[in-house]
């Protein structure tokens, strides 16, 4: 059935250099065997693994966290060095790989001039940025620079879970994680850490700050299309700052499918958001690409929209 060119863009990979920094190694389920081999794995396997699936790209973006939870005098040279080694790999790939920066956030000038770097100098498509930065949430205008230069380049910045914060972990997940550890992760402490990310972001004026400014979340929106209308009925309640919520993201966000293979939630995220701000994506390898693939083969969209959401979204935002 190949009628559309597949782009899928949170598509993970690891660097030896800089998982070196990671505690215990990226976390359990990078310690698996399998999971970790395709991680490293930047040719071969991971292209023969697309072919089979019928996916053309992949936007590569580091692992969480990333560069997010070390000092600047260690991420600067950490995250230069390895989006040198993404731009050898995208470069030598024939089309098939783009890149998302990793950035040293712990240094937001230094963030933003790496950002432009990678995006001027190396073709890169934005950047991703892993949850917290140490401990900080991203609204805090210490950050804003690292925004600010997005819109300038006009490239999205993608925010990407990681852990929750430790105290958010002892207060809310402890007690349930010896038997379900995905609790913290994807099952639950990604989502409610990542769409509270967001909706700071909102608050705090930064898109009105920056009006061109565009970000991208996964997981179809982590939670956020279902919840809108209620978040912005709350919000303009007496005794709220004005704000124009639901409005605000639905102008500044795009979202993708990663590891959300639901067409329930698809179609709600369709009818609030709109098909153009959908974007493909599988979480590779977290998610192996045939689930993510045969899904969106059988979702009662029309042709149209289906080609937007496959790699249509993609090209335009990414300018691919």
């Amino acid at each position: 059935m190949k009628q559309h060119r597949v782009i899928a863009l949170e598509e993970h990979y690891f660097d030896p250099d800089v998982t070196k920094h990671f505690p215990a190694g990226g976390g359990p389920e990078a310690r698996l065997p399998e999971l970790r081999n395709r991680l490293f794995d930047v040719g071969e396997l991971r292209l023969k693994e697309m072919d089979e699936a019928g996916i053309d790209v992949q936007v590569l973006s580091h692992g969480a966290p990333a560069t997010q939870r070390m000092d600047a005098e260690t991420a600067i040279p950490v995250a230069r060095q390895a989006n040198d080694k993404l731009h050898g790999i995208t470069r030598n790939s024939g089309g098939r790989f783009h890149g998302f920066a990793a950035l040293p956030t712990a240094d937001p000038k230094a963030a933003a001039e790496e950002l432009e770097r990678t995006v001027s100098k190396l073709g890169f498509k934005g950047a991703m940025i892993h949850g917290l930065s140490n401990g900080l949430w991203l609204d805090d205008k210490r950050f804003w620079p690292i925004f600010e230069r997005a819109q300038t380049l006009d490239v999205p910045i993608y925010m990407h879970p990681a852990i929750p914060h430790p105290a958010v972990t002892d207060a809310y997940y402890k007690d349930y994680l010896k038997d379900f550890p995905g609790l913290l992760t994807a099952g639950w402490g990604f989502t409610v850490e990542t769409a509270t990310q967001a909706i700071r972001m909102v608050l705090s004026g930064m898109f009105e700050a920056y009006p061109r400014l565009k970000i991208i979340l996964g997981h179809l929106g982590e939670g956020l299309p279902f919840s809108l209308w209620r978040i912005d009925m709350a919000l303009q309640r007496q005794g709220n700052r004005s704000t124009a919520f639901r409005d605000t993201f639905r102008e500044h966000f795009w979202i993708t499918t990663s590891g959300n293979f639901s067409t329930p939630a698809l179609l709600c995220s369709v009818m609030e958001m709109g098909a153009d701000r959908i974007l493909f994506s599988v979480d590779y390898p977290f998610v192996l690409n045939p689930p993510g693939m045969k899904w969106m083969q059988d979702i009662p969209l029309g042709p149209d929209d289906r080609e937007k959401i496959y790699g249509g979204n993609a090209r335009r935002l990414l300018r691919l």
